[in-house]
């Protein structure tokens, strides 16, 4: 049911229809013809243009600056399209119907900042360049009219050419990388001969028959469309998963088939450039699951495509428990420092996170000829969750976690000498933002592969700064014997600056991007310098800037807004904070109607809570999520207040609704304390968990006047094994997964509640039905709702004119129920008039 006062278009009315507007009465949902727009001011913001992505050449002495298209049309995302184990694909061309693309790419020289732009198609729609390890050459994919393109780029000279033999197939994954020689690309391409697409039924087999026999098979809840679901829906997946390797030449347009045309799941060249690490797909398949929990053979081949190893044949996975992992290998991945040596995980808990084991993975090694038994290198506490290769050493920092305790360890390890043992880097918190030690900086080797780079028996980290006076980004040294660390940058407090790269490690020289909120990005150069300089009262070697790029600000218009950190407390005492927006033109004492935008957080610790993230001193921009668009409507925004949900993580929702509305009030109090936000006009709203927190502050308070709810889950019995950090079932906690649930409470839900969802939400969880069930259960109830659903959108919004209706819908509604809202008490005027 949705109210004719603020129908998205203009119509004629039947005299009685007239007769219930005239009244505000409730009339059944009618369909809509057309999407609508906001004001020009915000679509000025909307359509300008936004900064470009950097991908820096392994030589680093340049960088292609890639355009991005912010958000395409909705005819992009219309095409007609499979949907099939998770993969959204248009057959037409085989590209993903998702897919990300940029529309112009230049290249500029490093540390000059001199910039030519790279000749590209009319209508150019590309993927992000992959530099080959000599700088000399880069390649990527451009969308094109028929098929998925392979081009190849000179950097000397600029131009980039087609590859015009090649269709690529990015199905499965990543279609081009380069090979060790750097000479030489490794695609996934659509195989010659495969022949036309299974032919259409006109009526089906036979009933989708599933079947269980006691074993326990608890998954995640995928949308139903997206699943395989037929026969032929098997037959497709087959047919547009299929690819056949090639070796491409990125100089000559030479190319060698290697293997046969199959299911391509994962893909890996070795160092030495002879040895392939191909991971296929193959039958049976499922219908609860997407392809990753397929079966798959891993295999080592040599050049030619011959089978030199089988690592692991993994059979369905769909049984893995809910937060768990595949029993046997697992991420198998090439060591990057040796020549062809394999590694991997194998868990030691069956997977199960509920196993209590002193370790629970191990890390393996097999060296080729790959003869004998893989070896042993450590075993680690929790679950292994990365592994990078330090340059030299015969090290590799090893990560592990664990999610209930939110807790995270580094361990140096020698995969020289695994009897040394390995060596504690980081014990700590995983929520402990101000803690965290930074990054290890990577470099590319000559074959291509990445490590972490090491300097004199030291590694770099770079780090974001978090402290509580906000972001504040960081450049350190670590010394690998002593573990202490040496600072050589830190970002000043009048701006964001963040290390991007380096330029010449024996000179000090790095690439840095600097913003502030009236100076847009940019990228400099500074060079270490012999001594310690002062800065603000902090050490610091870093010199002068020298500025790379002058790219222009976007939209001046948002220089006039202001913004600023606020700290407070909840009544309890854990300490939260948010970032005041304040709207071109403020007045100080004005109070303002107001936004809250936040998103709902787990922790094990209080302290780790109220933890500062994020800076006051980046350049204003507004883009997705959209929540500060209504800066330029008049409205104050408080965004990203902390919302934690703070206990023990194997009880966590237990206090999800007190913690969420005490949240919710100590930042509505801090607002009001300030004189910037009126009591009585205040909004809620959040996207996918945000949702749901909206949903439920309506429902279970009455800190606000109305609420926007994007893309959420509001019946958690739906996500029957868990949601978030929530561990337990459905069953074995049926009163929290009912107390969470706003449809449950829908009764409750009298404050007007707009709820906009993705009409083809892929997020396991949040399908569109959440949504539509919830406004079904506030019609019912009598209580005030619209329910907006956008043709071929997923989880987040892409296409211009959904994200401009959406736009439209939110400011409507919260210039109805909150900027012009009657005082508490009183009931609504008419029906508001369209903007």
């Amino acid at each position: 049911m949705r109210m004719l006062g603020v129908m998205t278009r203009p119509c004629a009315l039947p005299h009685f229809l007239s007769a219930l507007l005239v009244f505000g009465l409730s009339l059944p949902a009618l369909a809509e013809t057309a999407y609508r727009q906001p004001s020009k001011e915000v679509l000025d913001v909307l359509h300008a243009p936004v900064p470009p992505d950097a991908v820096v050449s392994p030589t680093r002495d340049a960088m292609i600056l890639a355009a991005p298209v912010r958000l395409p049309s909705i005819a992009f995302l219309a095409e007609p399209m499979l949907r099939l184990a998770g993969v959204r694909v248009i057959p037409r061309t085989r590209r993903l119907q998702n897919a990300a693309y940029w529309s112009a790419l230049t290249l500029v020289t490093l540390p000059y900042g001199v910039e030519r732009a790279v000749s590209l198609p009319a209508d150019a729609k590309v993927g992000l360049p992959a530099w080959s390890a000599d700088g000399l050459r880069f390649a990527f994919a451009n969308l094109g009219p028929e098929c998925v393109e392979l081009w190849v780029g000179d950097a000397a000279a600029g131009r980039a050419r087609r590859v015009a033999a090649v269709r690529l197939n990015p199905f499965l994954g990543r279609p081009l990388m380069w090979m060790p020689d750097q000479k030489t690309l490794l695609v996934r391409a659509v195989p010659e001969g495969l022949g036309p697409p299974p032919a259409q039924e006109t009526a089906p087999r036979g009933p989708s028959i599933q079947e269980t026999a006691g074993g326990k098979g608890a998954s995640s809840t995928y949308e139903v469309r997206d699943v395989l679901k037929s026969p032929k829906d098997e037959e497709l997946f087959e047919h547009y998963a299929a690819a056949q390797l090639l070796l491409v030449d990125a100089e000559s347009g030479r190319i060698t088939p290697v293997g046969k045309p199959a299911l391509y799941a994962g893909l890996s060249p070795a160092p030495d450039g002879r040895h392939l690490l191909v991971e296929t797909i193959h039958r049976p398949f499922s219908y609860l699951t997407t392809h990753d929990r397929f079966p798959r053979e891993v295999e080592v081949w040599d050049g030619s495509g011959r089978v030199v190893r089988r690592v692991a044949s993994v059979p369905l996975a769909d049984s893995v428990p809910i937060w768990g992992v595949r029993t046997g290998p697992r991420d198998v991945q090439w060591r990057a420092t040796e020549s062809a040596t394999l590694v991997w995980r194998e868990a030691l808990d069956g997977g199960d996170w509920k196993t209590q084991v002193p370790h629970r993975d191990r890390v393996m090694m097999h060296k080729a000829p790959f003869s004998g038994a893989p070896a042993e290198v450590l075993k680690v506490r929790d679950r292994v969750d990365g592994i990078r290769w330090v340059e030299r050493g015969g090290l590799a920092l090893v990560s592990s976690e664990d999610p209930i305790k939110h807790w995270t360890q580094t361990h140096a390890a020698s995969f020289d000498d695994p009897k040394a043992g390995a060596r504690l880097i980081w014990d700590m918190s995983s929520d402990d933002a101000y803690r965290h030690p930074g990054h290890p900086v990577l470099k590319s080797l000559p074959n291509g592969a990445m490590v972490v780079f090491e300097d004199q028996g030291s590694i770099y980290l770079d780090g974001r700064g978090s402290s509580p006076e906000g972001d504040r980004p960081f450049l350190d040294r670590l010394d690998l014997g002593t573990l202490k660390t040496e600072r050589l940058f830190r970002c000043d407090r009048s701006s964001y600056e963040e290390f991007y790269a380096w330029l010449d490690p024996k000179a000090g020289a790095f690439l840095t991007r600097r913003e502030s909120p009236r100076d847009p990005p940019n990228f400099f150069v500074r060079t270490l310098s012999g001594r310690v300089q002062a800065a603000e009262g902090e050490a610091s070697r870093a010199s002068a800037l020298k500025a790379v790029t002058r790219m222009p600000d976007p939209s001046p218009q948002l220089r006039a807004i202001t913004k600023r950190l606020v700290a407070y407390k909840r009544a309890d005492g854990v300490d939260l904070s948010f970032t005041l927006f304040l709207p071109p033109g403020y007045k100080e004492g004005v109070r303002l109607p107001a936004i809250v935008w936040a998103y709902p957080l787990d922790y094990a610790d209080p302290k780790m809570a109220g933890q500062v993230k994020g800076s006051t001193r980046i350049f204003t921009t507004i883009g997705w999520p959209l929540h500060l668009f209504p800066l330029l409507e008049g409205y104050a925004v408080i965004d990203n207040p902390l919302m934690p949900v703070v206990g023990d993580a194997n009880r966590m929702y237990d206090a999800y609704l007190e913690q969420l509305v005490a949240g919710a009030k100590a930042a509505v109090d801090k607002a009001v304390e300030l004189g910037v936000a009126d009591r009585d006009r205040i909004g809620i709203t959040g996207h996918s968990h945000g949702g749901l927190m909206a949903a439920n502050l309506l429902a279970h308070s009455d800190l606000f006047r109305a609420g926007v709810a994007r893309s959420g889950a509001y019946n958690r019995s739906l996500t029957a094994f868990g949601f978030q950090n929530e561990r337990r079932t459905l069953w074995e906690a049926p009163e929290v997964y009912t107390k969470v649930s706003p449809l449950f409470h829908a009764e409750k839900i009298t404050l007007p509640l707009l709820l906009i969802h993705g009409e083809l939400d892929a997020n396991p969880g949040t399908t569109p039905l959440q949504s539509e069930k919830l406004f079904e259960a506030i019609r019912g109830n009598g209580g005030t709702a619209r329910l907006v659903m956008l043709p071929f959108e997923s989880h987040g919004y892409r296409a211009m004119e959904s994200t401009e209706h959406v736009l439209f819908e939110m400011l409507a509604w919260f210039d109805r129920y909150v900027k012009n809202a009657p005082p508490r008490g009183t009931k609504p005027a008419g029906p508001a008039k369209p903007r």
